[in-house]
């Protein structure tokens, strides 16, 4: 199916203009597919145009009273000519359900046989709902009427909704609305409500998972209340729409999607079981994202898609801010600094980095490019903006924003004006450096100390070849010693000189970037390099999350010892009091360090030292603190001693205090399952103890992660031969296929990656191919012959673009592994 071209949308945009659409969906008529009927009222110029429309079975097309040929309907195209100044379009077509997020979706739950629906219509998925003309300028209201199979069903979408009879439902005429922002939420959902400020708001679950939701309702409202309120105030425009729901969805292929006045989010946010503070903060930062983007896709929607990340990378800046502004969660930005941010610099320097504005011909060339470096590099540029124009500046920069283009659509052009005129400053070309050119510099500090005094300082900005000019930066640089202080200094041009240092007692630890203010990789100079074991814990959280994030940067550049990093981290276990510090440094300590930087040779002593740790610090800690469930997960992914995790399963060696839920005993039986040490009839007795979801994904996960031949080759052919299989569970076995301490059985698997995956890639939509090619690439073969292999595979002509910008990715950062292991002595 072609992809709509940019210029295709502005000839389609400048002949049209939609007054309404009015989507009638029967869900009565059976298990494969639902009747779609879609009516048009536009007003048009002379010319020739084309609708979109997706169906299993199109039955007919009229146009003002005139029927129109179904069989002249082109791969998803349906052309349309003689028309006149008023126009109303019929369209009767029979839609597929999706099992991978593709228009949409319908869910069997195992626990109880119940059925559930929801649209998935992001980012080009709407016809295969309704017929439209599908692109972001054409904004219309929406009315949805809706017939249901059973009475318990209720409708739930972007306008309230209102039971007309049974099994017939119908949605409120809404505002005008991209087709992309439209959605639907179908079946015998749970529902609780409460309402903020004169917003009617919404949580709604499965049945099966309503008692984990029930007992965080009133968390969730308190803070959907509390960033409401918030927003209203930074945006100086009221929450534009009529109520706010947030309904959680099984199989949802992202964490969240951010429709108007109807938030979708991922079930990973219902907790059936005990979970770390980070978690519920993840969840607190989640909901601020999709709140914000009530204003900020909603309200005003971008032109076309290649101003799609302004609203995404704002609304990630704003829900770190907010969330750590106005709700219990302190740590937002600590999460940031030591995550989101490393995902950022990693994307940055692959092979498809790309500037944080996106560029493309079509719409499905943009939506490649919407990744991290759109979401988290955005985020952090918006933060080193903010910090460059000051709190009220931005916050009169929105409210002109906001007021300008409500209800409508706008550029990123029309968003800069409205920051400049508030800030006072043309912030064009810093735009341009910033948000129009790729990949991320290196900050290091060059101090010369005599006699304990600064005699000469300097921060060189090391951009990469090809870089066309080093970036400004607004920063504060810490020094720290027996008296510590901060100054701001603004970074420009290749080495910036810093006379405010010339003359001070020399620190004995310095730190650029201090509060993690700019985007940049930081280095340290040698006198701090060797402080930092003893400095480390005496930083503030966000810098010692940024301090992590330098280090597993210079890690992966082969410029710090991955065994060393593991060393640190060892000692780090002893006094780290940050929950979301612990839970994503031992995540990347593990993922990362352990298991594709580190020598292979090494890992079962690091493994064994950083586990080690671990049991010394869960003896030392008392269950009640928030630290504790991160360290009993983290032994868990450490631990290599088989009857120290059987103990945990049949309860003779839990530590004191430890309740062994479901969740962390599956995760404790995936680690046997990876070690050799649980059988197939123990996987199946567990999964039939535990029908859920959860319980099945695990219970995947389990089977493609034994160490046994029979098992590797079973989970194979389903990954790359079953079109059937829920993308929720071919991911679930992909992800436990490779494991480092399999590298020999797996061994074989690695040409067959390469010689079978554009078969099999050709089978899955675009957003199903990327995780599972995330997944199932073979990141822990760091060796020459896995890079001929990929390269071999990239020469293909036959390899069609998504699978090939992910695998020279994924590629690009097993050739930063076999860089690091055969480099510094990691």
């Amino acid at each position: 199916m072609p992809s709509l071209t940019q210029a295709e949308a502005k000839e389609r945009g400048a002949l049209l203009r939609i007054r309404s659409y009015r989507v009638d969906l029967d869900l009565t008529t059976g298990d494969e597919t639902f009747r779609s009927t879609t009516r048009i009222v536009f007003d048009a110029s002379p010319g020739a145009t084309f609708l979109d429309v997706r169906p299993r079975e199109l039955r007919s097309v009229i146009l003002n009273g005139r029927e129109l040929d179904p069989a002249a309907l082109d791969d998803g195209r349906f052309p349309l000519d003689g028309l006149a100044e008023e126009n109303e379009l019929v369209v009767v077509a029979d839609m597929a359900y999706s099992r991978e997020c593709e228009g949409l979706h319908r869910y069997i739950d195992p626990a109880d046989g119940r059925v559930y629906l929801y649209a998935y219509v992001f980012i080009d998925n709407a016809p295969r709902i309704f017929a439209c003309f599908d692109q972001p300028d054409l904004k219309a209201p929406f009315t949805f009427d809706v017939t249901v199979p059973d009475d318990d069903w209720q409708v739930l979408g972007n306008a309230p909704s209102t039971r007309l009879g049974p099994g017939h439902w119908r949605l409120a005429e809404t505002a005008p609305l991209a087709t992309y922002l439209t959605t639907l939420v179908v079946g015998p959902y749970e529902s609780f409500h409460a309402e903020h400020g004169g917003v009617p708001l919404g949580l709604h679950c499965r049945a099966s998972l309503a008692d984990g939701l029930k007992a965080d309702v009133e968390e969730v409202f308190e803070i959907t209340g509390q960033c409401l309120d918030e927003y209203r105030r930074l945006f100086g425009v009221p929450y534009p729409f009529e109520k706010f729901d947030q309904v959680f969805v099984p199989e949802f292929s992202v964490l969240s999607l951010d429709h108007p006045g109807c938030v979708l989010l991922r079930e990973l946010y219902l907790f059936g079981s005990a979970v770390p503070r980070s978690e519920r903060e993840t969840r607190a930062v989640v909901i601020a994202h999709g709140l914000s983007l009530m204003w900020l896709a909603g309200l005003v929607t971008n032109t076309w898609w290649d101003d799609l990340w302004l609203g995404q990378a704002f609304a990630d800046y704003m829900a770190h801010r907010v969330t750590g502004d106005v709700t219990r969660f302190s740590g937002p930005l600590t999460t940031f600094a030591v995550r989101r941010k490393a995902q950022a610099y990693v994307a940055d320097q692959r092979p498809s980095t790309h500037p944080v504005s996106l560029a493309g011909p079509d719409v499905r060339t943009v939506l490649l490019e919407l990744d991290r470096i759109s979401y988290f590099k955005g985020s952090s540029v918006l933060r080193q903006l903010a910090a460059r124009v000051g709190t009220p500046a931005l916050r009169a920069g929105l409210s002109t924003y906001f007021t300008r283009h409500a209800y409508g659509t706008a550029t990123f052009t029309d968003f800069l004006t409205a920051l400049s005129e508030a800030a006072g400053t043309d912030l064009t070309e810093w735009a341009r450096v910033w948000f129009s050119t790729c990949d991320v510099g290196t900050l290091t500090p060059e101090i010369t100390v005599s006699d304990g005094v600064i005699t000469a300082a300097a921060v060189r900005q090391d951009v990469p070849e090809g870089h066309p000019v080093p970036r400004p930066h607004t920063l504060d640089i810490g020094c720290y010693g027996e008296e510590s202080t901060t100054i701001r200094v603004t970074i420009d041009g290749p080495r910036t000189g810093l006379p405010q240092l010339v003359g001070r007692p020399a620190p004995e630890f310095l730190l650029v970037n201090d509060g993690d203010l700019t985007y940049a990789k930081i280095r340290f100079d040698d006198r701090s390099r060797a402080a930092l074991p003893g400095f480390l814990p005496r930083l503030s959280p966000v810098n010692r999350a940024m301090v992590w994030c330098a280090l597993l940067m210079a890690v992966q550049d082969g410029v710090y010892p991955a065994a060393d990093h593991l060393e640190l981290v060892t000692g780090m276990l002893a006094v780290e009091t940050d929950p979301s510090i612990v839970v994503e440094v031992l995540e990347q300590a593990r993922i990362d360090v352990a298991d594709r930087f580190l020598r292979p040779e090494r890992r079962p002593a690091a493994l064994a030292a950083v586990a080690g740790a671990l049991r010394d610090r869960i003896a030392e800690v008392e269950p009640s603190d928030e630290i504790w469930l991160c360290l009993c997960r983290g032994l868990v992914e450490f631990s290599t001693d088989v009857d120290e995790l059987r103990g945990w399963l049949d309860g003779t060696r839990l530590p004191a205090g430890l309740v062994l839920d479901a969740d962390l005993a599956w995760r404790t039986r995936y680690r046997l399952a990876v070690l050799g040490a649980l059988a197939e009839d123990e996987i199946a007795a567990a999964h039939d103890a535990d029908p859920s979801t959860r319980g099945e994904q695990f219970a995947a996960k389990c089977r493609a992660a034994r160490p046994d031949p029979a098992a590797k080759e079973a989970a194979w052919e389903v990954i790359v031969g079953d079109t059937e299989m829920s993308s929720y569970g071919l991911w679930a076995l992909a992800e436990g296929f490779w494991q480092p301490e399999q590298a020999e059985l797996t061994a074989g698997y690695v040409p067959r990656f390469f010689a079978e995956m554009p078969a099999a890639a050709r089978s899955r939509g675009d957003l199903v191919l990327d995780v599972l090619v995330r997944f199932l690439y073979p990141r822990y073969a760091a060796s020459a012959e896995t890079l001929r292999l990929a390269d071999e595979l990239l020469a293909r002509p036959d390899v069609e673009l998504p699978l090939r910008r992910r695998v020279a990715d994924f590629t690009g950062d097993l050739r930063r592994a076999v860089a690091a292991r055969t480099g510094v002595s990691g």
